[in-house]
């Protein structure tokens, strides 16, 4: 057995049904004991580009919001899809709306602890994250217990290797083929370092630097790629029911779609929709937590409803659109499904590409300029969330180092890489989700009561003036 065929087999271990129930178990959960924090969406959104002034934190509510969606809005949204699509069939896509939706819990319950929870370093800026939430809860008269030390080592170490595959590796890999497969003539490596150096001038100016650049960067690359796909089924106007009704039929059917050419039932599904979702909103993974703590913000709540809405745009819309796209594209296009069943089209990037380039004039522009800018953009954000976590782990001075490699990863991404790191990234994801999960299972108690405290008590513009600890420089 071969290095790649190990890793996919350790994949399919990671991604079997004890992590997918409780992935979707935590969702369910927490949506309950949130009380159905999902109605206050039309709220969060308001709050989202509301200034919350006179309170701590280092960047906006909004610029901590778009910091997230540029690590959740990528590749996933995409090929992610895509990869979805042809390994769980039509059905998964439903089954990664679903998730998504229920997820927008999860990301409310993990944001909520990493604000409440999180410290000052140094210089008086704010880090926060699952690590964080492990260490402070727990924490008893100046010591840490072993297994809460241990939970958020787990959490920071596993997140910080992932960051250079989802973060780095993938997102180049994924710009690279999309435009090297348009335009044949532009080499990888050009793709490459020009990437390299756009992800340099903004990573090391710090997360103000970063902020700013995705508050103007992400509502942009959003409205573009939402519009796009809206004109791509306006085009369709006539495949997008039967779209519809093969996604949920697909959804619980055993058979296989287009001619048994992708998909393989109900389980396969259920899998690549949950793999698939977790990797493209990130709900459970404790990643936008990260930054979430930077934020100005004067309750744990308000920044945890802000951060939830990023779920809502980048699964409940984003992620729909493209299946939508895809789904009745692939109905509408014979040949598409020919190349499926010969075994022409055999990866999530091919499908993508082939579908968006059956569209005429605007398809693939579309996925070129789409995809380039949702990949950027997460290797923005995760640079951050990479760094944050190797700082706790090594200290300060490891952050540089980190970069450096960071971007070394990005180069080596853009000259490609194979299945074997989609699936590295996987592993890493769901090993990373597990501590981050268990932690706001823990305290699933402290945040029903402070929701129902802020949220439904009506109580959001409460200053909470727990004093924010500061630690010690390492």
């Amino acid at each position: 057995m071969d290095i790649e065929a190990i890793i996919s087999t350790i994949d399919d271990f990671v991604w079997g049904p004890a992590l997918i129930t409780l992935l979707v178990g935590a969702h369910l959960f927490l949506t309950f004991r949130t009380g159905f924090i999902q109605r206050k969406l039309p709220l969060a959104i308001k709050l989202s580009v509301t200034k919350d002034a006179d309170a701590p934190g280092d960047v906006s509510q909004f610029g901590a919001l778009t910091t997230a969606l540029s690590a959740t809005i990528g590749t996933g949204n995409i090929v992610g899809v895509a990869t979805a699509l042809l390994l769980g069939g039509p059905g998964a896509i439903l089954w990664m709306w679903l998730i998504g939706v229920f997820g927008i819990a999860t990301k409310y319950a993990e944001t909520f602890i990493a604000v409440k929870y999180r410290v000052k370093d140094h210089k008086g800026n704010m880090l926060g994250g699952a690590m964080y939430a492990w260490r402070r809860h727990f924490e008893k008269n100046g010591r840490v217990p072993w297994w809460a030390a241990l939970g958020g080592i787990l959490f920071a170490l596993f997140a910080a290797i992932a960051s250079f595959g989802i973060g780095a590796a993938v997102q180049s890999s994924a710009v690279a083929d999309v435009i090297t497969t348009s335009f044949p003539a532009i080499p990888a490596w050009v793709i490459g370092a020009v990437i390299v150096v756009i992800v340099s001038l903004v990573i090391f100016g710090g997360v103000r630097i970063i902020a700013r650049v995705c508050e103007i960067l992400i509502p942009f690359m959003a409205a573009f790629y939402v519009l796009g796909c809206i004109i791509i089924l306006c085009l369709n106007w006539q495949l997008v029911v039967p779209a519809i009704q093969l996604i949920c039929v697909s959804a619980f059917s055993s058979e296989a779609a287009f001619g048994g050419a992708v998909g393989g039932g109900l389980a396969m599904a259920l899998r690549f929709g949950a793999a698939r979702g977790l990797f493209s909103n990130e709900s459970g993974l404790g990643s936008a937590p990260i930054v979430a703590s930077a934020a100005i913000t004067r309750n744990p709540a308000r920044q945890a409803l802000v951060s939830m809405t990023g779920t809502f745009w980048d699964t409940v819309i984003i992620c729909l659109l493209t299946g939508l796209v895809l789904t009745s594209t692939l109905i509408g296009h014979t040949d598409l499904q020919a190349g499926l069943a010969a075994g022409d089209i055999t990866t999530g990037g091919a499908l993508a590409h082939a579908a968006f380039s059956a569209i005429p004039f605007i398809g693939r522009w579309i996925l070129v300029i789409g995809l380039s800018l949702f990949s950027v953009s997460t290797i923005l954000g995760w640079s951050y969330y990479g760094n944050r976590c190797v700082a706790f782990l090594l200290g300060k001075h490891a952050i540089l180092p980190y970069h450096i490699l960071y971007v070394i990863a990005v180069f080596l991404g853009a000259l490609g890489i194979q299945t074997a790191v989609w699936n590295i990234s996987d592993i890493t994801n769901a090993l990373m989700a597990v501590p981050n999960i268990i932690c706001v299972l823990l305290l699933s108690g402290v945040i029903a009561r402070e929701t129902k405290h802020y949220v439904y008590n009506d109580n959001l513009a409460e200053v909470d003036d727990t004093p924010i600890p500061q630690l010690e420089s390492k």
